[in-house]
């Protein structure tokens, strides 16, 4: 069969590598939507697992059936998601699956940038989701991003009248953007570098976007009405993020952190500013079957609107240029593989 095998981000080669042979408690996908995350430009965190074949914002067709598996057929359309915990381990026990060990070392194999991927028992067990008649397989491929957004919300304590700063409008941003809207947000600022991405930020729910160099806490402050934001949420790892982010987080505010900066670099913490207004950090990453199953309750009843994030659809031998598109990060928001 036919991958997209990544070396770099400008070095994205179609290979042919060997169909994968399904085990008991197995499934094998045919795969017809993977969209590229912005984590899979990350080549400080891609380049050193090179060749190696990426994509896990996945959804396809069930084209076989390992012994013993339950509640599938051939030919059912599902979703299906790389990284599921064991619901086991203390971790898990305490809500915190995230960082389940367990979560780290669950994939699909090879990747969702190939024309078939097999599904690990665990992940047939935890992990793959029949996708409703209502949601395309290119909307299904949205589950996985946007179902991280849910999470980390969820752990931010959203609530319904705050005022949010989401720092960044890229998909993650534009995604927080939506979703904030749909919990009830009162005000809904957004940032970025990118002009194009700015005027997407207000097609998707902000209020107002402005370039993130010109946002500063009295500008913020006038912008909501006397108020800095409730919550802030973090998603670039650009290290001027992190310091707006503690100049614009009200008292008793909360900031997510949504973005890693580079390995090695550290952020300036302002201790005692955070300390005396009762500001609380939080991060979060990845998403398990819960925060999934309200991402595609979001995009079946249309309250999160994805379809309208597609940006480019290209086919698998287009991977490379779509690779230089999320990297450039200039006129596209989603790009879809179609396998």
């Amino acid at each position: 069969m036919k991958a997209a095998v990544y070396y770099s981000n400008r070095d994205v080669r179609i290979e042919e590598v060997e169909k994968p042979v399904i085990e008991e408690g197995e499934l094998l996908i045919r795969v017809k939507a993977s969209s590229i995350c912005g984590s899979d430009v990350m080549e400080w965190y891609r380049k050193k697992k090179a060749p190696i074949v990426l994509g896990h914002e996945v959804t396809g067709v069930i084209e076989e059936i390992g012994r013993n598996v339950k509640g599938f057929r051939k030919g059912d359309r599902v979703f299906v998601t790389h990284h599921v915990p064991c619901n086991e381990c203390w971790y898990c026990g305490k809500g915190k699956e995230t960082v389940c060990d367990t979560l780290k070392k669950t994939n699909f194999i090879p990747g969702g940038f190939a024309e078939f991927i097999r599904i690990p028992k665990i992940n047939v067990e935890k992990g793959t989701i029949k996708l409703p008649e209502e949601v395309s397989f290119e909307e299904g491929s949205f589950i996985e991003p946007l179902g991280c957004v849910v999470r980390g919300q969820r752990i931010a304590g959203m609530k319904k009248g705050s005022n949010v700063l989401v720092l960044a409008s890229g998909i993650s941003g534009l995604l927080h953007i939506q979703l904030a809207k749909v919990l009830g947000a009162k005000k809904i600022i957004a940032t970025d570098v990118n002009e194009y991405r700015l005027n997407a930020a207000e097609k998707f729910g902000a209020d107002k976007a402005i370039k993130a160099g010109e946002l500063n806490a009295e500008k913020l402050i006038e912008l909501n009405e006397g108020r800095k934001a409730d919550l802030v949420i973090v998603c670039t790892g650009a290290k001027k993020a992190f310091t707006q982010a503690f100049e614009s987080v009200e008292k008793g505010g909360t900031i997510l952190l949504f973005a890693p900066t580079l390995p090695g670099e550290s952020v300036p913490f302002p201790v005692n500013d955070v300390w005396m207004k009762g500001v609380t950090i939080t991060a979060s990453y990845a998403a398990v079957k819960e925060d999934l199953m309200e991402a595609i309750k979001l995009i079946r009843e249309k309250k999160v609107k994805v379809k309208e994030m597609i940006t480019h659809k290209l086919k698998l031998e287009e991977t490379g240029k779509g690779f230089e598109l999320v990297e450039k990060a200039e006129d596209s928001i989603k790009v879809i593989i179609y396998p």
